[in-house]
């Protein structure tokens, strides 16, 4: 029979809160929606743990559940378990399906990619993939890989049979990141997910249960009814009236859009904001960013910085759980190790719903030898091939990438914009870049607000977020192009009051009369 992986408990009984004993949080979990059992028991004399595993084999029978028996061939065995789990110090697969019954379950702990094209070739059932976060239920003999890890590994398992779970640190607040994340550009998707403390821990393990199972199942619906959508076709015509009709939604509904950024800019960014509509709020502490989650249009996180991590963190966590879009401007990322670290951390705990940055700054999340950064400026001639860097990247990271530069290029991995306006000016004024995405994220305010009202809060399209990148980014680049024309601009100084004026009186009919873009597939 088919094996759902959907919700896999691994237990710990020492884990188990005071007065709750191990059966009794067993079988509330399975009523509650666990889907595959897994006893794990490292400490366990080898009587003791064939005690355990019967017990455990005449509930899960009961619930008609499968029992998988971590490590110990011989124990599975003793209680007719469904499968094994084995690490990769454990008994070879070959060794142990010698010893097993046929059709019996054989899942493979894998860290990286050698681990999974090793189980590939030992004809596995499953792999466990992970750990995916930080996790205190076990010492971790390999490096948390991250949820941005896992699709490069799920990519290798395309064309086969092989079923994968997600572990480590999984809990409910982190979930659907995991699943979101947890996509090969291929579409690849996890099968199911692996918990261990967040249901064994629990005082109400019956409820855990039945609401990771339905967060799983609710994504899967939704995942499966986008793929059936048709594919939204961008053209130039219907790009800049989108962008236009963006402009509408900014001026009439008047965003809250929650910046975390560098000292530098904070106050041009703030008149910026203003300027197209919107309204801005500059909060970096901790414990204002769940409150002001549920009442912001869009949340930009710049890290010119790096002075507010634990407030980053936070604001994006809780912007992602109100589904609001989130606008990463990963500032001089390549200037520091602690930047790519900080970077690297950021992306692997909330979704960005846009990535924008410089050639040196996406050149450095993607890892690419075509450009290098001096401080927070790029060096070298840039991407050989821009279009396809920001569209690898976009699918790489599951949201819209925008590449900033003398031409500007946005991708939602699937569609490429050029976008061609622009003045030599904003390359001599502190913070150009940083209004750029200040634009960014009221644009996708706005995107937001539409797509709320047309679907239901929150029922965000990807093609909001192409709109919303590339509507601030037509906004600055139009408007700088009027301001360095106007009589009284001599030089930088007189640039920047006139490019917040620009912005002030910006028109929808302007953008569609002014924007130079291309789209492209």
């Amino acid at each position: 029979m088919p094996i759902d992986y959907s919700l896999y408990l691994v237990t710990g009984r020492d884990l188990l809160p005071e007065g709750t004993t191990y059966l009794e949080s067993l079988e509330e979990s399975l009523r509650g929606g666990v889907t595959v059992v897994q006893i794990r028991e490292k400490h366990a004399g080898t009587l003791e743990f064939l005690d355990i595993a019967r017990q455990s084999k005449t509930l899960c029978d009961k619930y008609q559940v499968p029992l998988i028996i971590n490590d110990r061939v011989d124990i599975a065995l003793a209680v007719s378990a469904d499968g094994v789990h084995l690490g990769q110090t454990d008994m070879p697969v070959c060794t142990a399906r010698s010893l097993l019954p046929p059709n019996t379950i054989i899942g493979v702990s894998c860290n990286n990619l050698e681990h999974v094209q090793q189980a590939i070739k030992d004809c596995v059932d499953y792999v466990g993939i992970g750990a995916v976060w930080p996790t205190g239920t076990k010492q971790l003999s390999n490096p948390v890989i991250g949820v941005r890890g896992v699709g490069p590994l799920l990519a290798a398992l395309d064309g086969t049979t092989i079923k994968a779970v997600a572990i480590g640190g999984i809990k409910s607040d982190n979930l659907l990141r995991t699943l979101h994340g947890s996509i090969s550009p291929s579409g690849h998707k996890l099968d199911g997910i692996a918990v261990v403390s967040e249901i064994v821990a629990s005082r109400e393990p019956f409820k855990i249960s039945g609401t990771l199972r339905d967060t799983f199942a609710a994504w899967n619906a939704y995942t499966m009814k986008q793929e059936a959508k048709p594919s939204v076709v961008y053209t130039t015509e219907n790009v800049k009236s989108g962008v236009a009709d963006l402009m509408h939604v900014i001026r009439t509904t008047n965003p809250l859009i929650h910046q975390i950024t560098n000292v530098v800019v904070t106050n041009q960014s703030a008149n910026a904001t203003l300027a197209l509509g919107a309204s801005p709020i500059m909060a970096t502490a901790p414990e204002e960013m769940e409150d002001l989650s549920r009442v912001l249009g869009a949340l930009l996180i710049n890290f010119g910085t790096i002075k507010d991590k634990e407030g980053m963190i936070l604001a994006g966590k809780y912007a992602n759980r109100e589904k609001k879009p989130v606008v990463f401007d990963p500032v001089g990322v390549g200037a520091t190790q602690f930047r790519r670290k900080t970077a690297a951390q950021l992306l692997n705990t909330w979704q960005a719903s846009v990535i924008k940055g410089n050639a040196g700054e996406l050149g450095a999340l993607a890892e690419s030898q075509e450009v290098q950064a001096k401080g927070v400026d790029s060096v070298g001639i840039g991407f050989a091939d821009p279009a396809k860097a920001v569209k690898d990247l976009a699918q790489r990271e599951r949201c819209v990438v925008a590449l900033t530069g003398k031409t500007d290029w946005v991708s939602d991995g699937t569609t490429v914009v050029r976008l061609d306006n622009g003045h030599e000016l904003l390359g001599d004024i502190t913070g150009s870049g940083c209004m750029v995405g200040t634009c960014i994220a009221t644009f996708c305010a706005a995107a937001w607000t539409r797509a709320s009202t047309e679907n239901g809060p929150g029922m965000l399209v990807r093609g909001d977020m192409l709109l919303g990148a590339v509507g601030g980014i037509l906004a600055l680049t139009i408007a700088a192009e009027a301001a360095a024309y106007r009589s009284d601009v001599r030089g930088s100084g007189t640039f920047l009051p006139a490019l917040i004026d620009e912005l002030y009186n910006l028109k929808p009919e302007t953008v569609l009369e002014k924007a130079r873009i291309q789209v492209t597939s």
